[in-house]
């Protein structure tokens, strides 16, 4: 068992509302001489692109629609017939310079490029051959590598791997279940409602992984929890390099309120099966990336079961991942549609919004999601059923 989920870590290591219309990423590449830029790739986002005799290649970047979040993702490839070095400039329209961009030759080992930025533009040196140099924002996490992921973690026996259901543009949406016969209470966690937010990503990975580990502590978890992993709520805005929103231009972490979205009902329904059969959501956390780490809780105060069962739970993580610094933002917003929101109106139990910075140092994150998962199994496991407000149901 633990080797098995080595193998799936070592995978993701190496892998990589609307007021205006929906605009989509040129699909295409662009030529001048022998400079090429390709961007007819799943995650690629070029919206323009000129090359010009001095070997200055500027390319555009514009949202998928807005008002949007300011989270403008690129991705492409840039390459040439003879080694020479370019000039990149990313132009971008309708938001401000954000990811620092990173480069990769095989797609699976990725390093930060040194760049200025100048009025607003990113500006930065490439050196380009014959082999493709992948340029982004942050380092890929396609669709197909989530997919490889849950394949793997499903060879063992106790984790079944499916689809949910299927996107607005008939993407599949993979789940993962670890369930035992008898367990009536779920773990619920999400990933990738925000297509750029990678550093999210990269924190659920080991966080599952640990929970599915062959370690005394996750197997007595097992026994008495089962789990629901949704780890890319939003394979469409993945494919199209979106910024913030699905293939429908919609914030998914703002529809938990209305639930126009397919993939937000998907989730839901999920949720109102399990509790059908008499089943309780114990738990739930969603996972993002942001300028800072951060975790966004619900308010002790708010009425939920063990009230303080967040806040102790982070506090122990912030004595022991120090010198990493645990900021807890307790919030309640009942009409924003945001996911913890709905989990704690409706199932009455604590649920977090799980932030990683954009530039956390990546064996940081891994480290912390460790720690914060093994925290959280301990201190589900010193819960008694009871205290999660079992019979309160929707």
């Amino acid at each position: 068992m633990k080797k098995l989920f080595l193998v799936a870590t070592v995978l993701f290591g190496l892998i990589a509302c609307s007021s205006q219309p929906i605009t989509t990423a040129v699909v295409g590449a662009c030529q001048q001489a022998d400079i090429s830029i390709d961007y007819q790739f799943d995650n690629a986002r070029v919206n323009g692109c000129t090359i010009s005799g001095d070997n200055r290649v500027t390319i555009m970047i514009a949202p998928e629609n807005t008002p949007i979040n300011n989270s403008p993702w690129y991705a492409f490839k840039a390459s040439s017939s003879v080694s020479k070095q370019i000039t990149v400039v990313i132009d971008y329209t309708g938001g401000d310079h954000r990811y620092a961009p990173k480069m990769s030759t095989d797609g699976k080992h990725w390093q930060t490029i040194k760049h200025a930025v100048r009025r607003g533009k990113l500006q930065f040196k490439l050196d380009i051959g014959v082999v493709p140099i992948l340029v982004a924002g942050q380092e890929i996490i396609s669709n197909a590598a989530y997919e490889s992921w849950m394949s793997t973690l499903a060879n063992n026996t106790a984790v079944t791997y499916s689809v949910l259901g299927k996107s607005t543009q008939g993407r599949d949406i993979g789940q993962l279940e670890i369930t035992q016969a008898g367990n009536k209470e779920w773990l619920i966690l999400l990933g990738r409602m925000h297509p750029p937010e990678v550093t999210g990503a990269l924190a659920m990975i080991p966080f599952v992984e640990n929970v599915l580990a062959d370690s005394e502590q996750a197997a007595k978890f097992r026994r008495r929890f089962n789990i629901l992993v949704v780890p890319n709520l939003n394979p469409d805005g993945v494919a199209l390099g979106n910024w913030r929103h699905n293939a429908n231009g919609v914030d998914l972490n703002r529809d938990w309120k209305h639930f126009k979205q397919i993939e937000a009902r998907l989730v839901r329904d999920k949720l109102q099966a399990i509790t059908a059969r008499g089943d309780n959501i114990v738990f739930a956390a969603d996972f993002h990336s942001t300028h800072k780490d951060i975790f966004y809780t619900m308010p002790v105060s708010y009425g939920l079961n063990p009230p303080s069962l967040v806040k102790e739970w982070l506090d122990q993580l912030s004595d022991t991942a120090k010198p990493f610094v645990v900021r807890q933002q307790p919030g309640n917003n009942p009409d924003k549609g945001v996911f913890k929101q709905y989990i704690a109106d409706t199932y009455q139990v604590h649920a977090i919004t799980y932030e990683m910075g954009d530039n956390t140092n990546r064996g940081v994150i891994k480290a912390i999601a460790k720690q914060a998962s093994d925290g959280l199994m301990d201190k589900l496991l010193s819960t008694d059923a009871r205290e999660f407000n079992a019979d309160n149901k929707p």
